[in-house]
């Protein structure tokens, strides 16, 4: 997922959008896997399996777990991934900048 991921963050930025990544792989290997990913987004390391706090607070139960988050902090999406992940975050984008413009369609 990473090189999707790579590039999302790339398309979208300036825009109002944060990619935030959970790990539990071992310490050694996360911090390899993010410098040859060339991971420019924030990601947490949540112990060694699913029970870390952030994985038992957010329901997760196994590897990887996607959310997309709208900008009030609502689950909106799960389990989403590559062009169905982007239609997701494209879709709240322009839901947001929408609102931000009082109903007018956003510029391009």
């Amino acid at each position: 997922m990473y090189p999707h991921e790579r590039s999302l963050v790339k398309r979208l930025k300036g825009r109002p959008f944060a990619l935030l990544g959970v790990n539990s792989d071992p310490k050694d290997h996360l911090k390899q896997v993010m410098k040859k990913e060339n991971m420019t987004w924030r990601s947490w390391w949540d112990g060694g399996t699913t029970d870390g706090p952030i994985a038992t607070r957010w329901n997760v139960s196994g590897w990887p777990t996607t959310y997309v988050l709208d900008h009030k902090g609502t689950i909106r999406y799960k389990h989403v991934r590559e062009k169905a992940m982007d239609d997701a975050v494209d879709a709240l984008l322009d839901q947001l900048e929408r609102e931000q413009s009082g109903g007018k369609q956003p510029k391009n």
